[in-house]
C-alpha cells in the first residue's frame, strides 16, 4: 500500500502556521483557546478540525453518533436548492433537535478506516467528526462541488493510495465549506488559476452537515422531509 512520505506531512505546528499565515494571523504554539477559536472563524474549519490537525485530543462527545445517520445525499441535494432564508429555516431546525438518550454510540473506526498519517487521512477524519463515511463524503462532494468520485477513491486518499490533487482538494473544500485556499495551504497543494470561493448554498449546506452529525437517522429523515416540504412553499 502506498503511503505519503513523512516530508509531506509536516508537524502539528507547522501544519497550523500554514493556516494561520494564510489568514494573515500570527501563529501561536502551542495554541491557546483564543487563537484557535480565531483560526477557525477565519479560515471556516471546526474548532474540533484544529484540534486532529494540531493532533490535539478531540472531546469524546465529538465522537458519538447514529452510525447509520450522517447527512444524506437527499438532505443535502435538497438543502443545496433552498432560498437563503428556507437554508436558514433548515438549520434552525436541525439546531433543535437532539437525539434521544442512548442513541449514539462511540466512533469506532472499521479496519480500513485506520489511515496512515497523511493529509489525507486527516482529511477523512474531519469528515468522520461530521458522521461521513467514504460514500456519504462521495455524495456530499459530488452534490456540492461538482467534483464526483467512487467511494473508494475517497478512502484511497485516506490510505495513501491516491495522492492528494488540485481536484480532489477543491471538492474536499466545498464539503468541508471552506476556501480551498485553506486547505491548499494546509496541504501545499498548489491550485491551478485563482482558487474560487465556495458560493452561499455550499457554506449553509456545510453547516447543516455539521449540525446533523450527532442526529439519529430517523431525525435526519424528517429534516429531509422538512426541507422538501420548504422547497415546495
Amino acid at each position: 500500500m502506498a503511503v505519503m512520505e513523512p516530508s509531506n506531512f509536516p508537524e502539528p505546528d507547522v501544519r497550523l502556521a500554514r493556516l494561520a499565515s494564510a489568514v494573515a494571523l500570527p501563529p501561536t504554539w502551542p495554541p491557546t483557546d483564543a487563537f484557535l477559536g480565531d483560526l477557525a472563524q477565519r479560515t471556516g474549519l471546526r474548532v474540533h478540525d484544529l484540534l486532529l490537525i494540531a493532533d490535539l485530543p478531540v472531546p469524546a462527545t465529538a465522537w458519538l453518533f447514529d452510525g447509520t445517520a450522517g447527512a444524506s445525499g437527499s438532505l443535502v441535494s435538497r438543502s443545496l436548492a433552498l432560498t437563503a432564508s428556507d437554508r436558514q429555516l433548515l438549520r434552525t431546525r436541525a439546531r433543535s433537535l437532539t437525539a434521544p438518550a442512548g442513541t449514539l454510540a462511540p466512533w469506532q473506526p472499521r479496519p480500513y478506516e485506520r489511515y496512515p498519517p497523511g493529509f489525507g487521512s486527516l482529511l477523512l477524519r474531519m469528515f468522520a467528526l461530521r458522521n461521513l463515511n467514504w460514500l456519504g463524503t462521495a455524495k456530499a462532494m459530488c452534490l456540492m462541488s461538482g467534483v464526483c468520485k467512487a467511494a473508494s477513491t475517497v478512502g484511497a486518499v485516506g490510505r495513501g493510495a491516491k495522492q492528494l490533487d488540485p481536484e480532489i482538494v477543491e471538492g474536499f473544500a466545498a464539503t468541508l465549506g471552506v476556501p480551498v485556499a485553506v486547505l491548499a495551504a494546509l496541504t501545499g497543494i498548489r491550485l491551478p488559476g485563482d482558487p474560487r470561493q465556495p458560493a452561499p448554498e455550499v457554506v449553509d449546506t456545510a453547516s447543516l452537515i455539521w449540525e446533523v452529525r450527532h442526529l439519529t437517522r430517523d431525525q435526519e429523515g424528517e429534516l429531509t422531509e422538512y426541507a422538501e416540504a420548504l422547497s415546495r412553499r
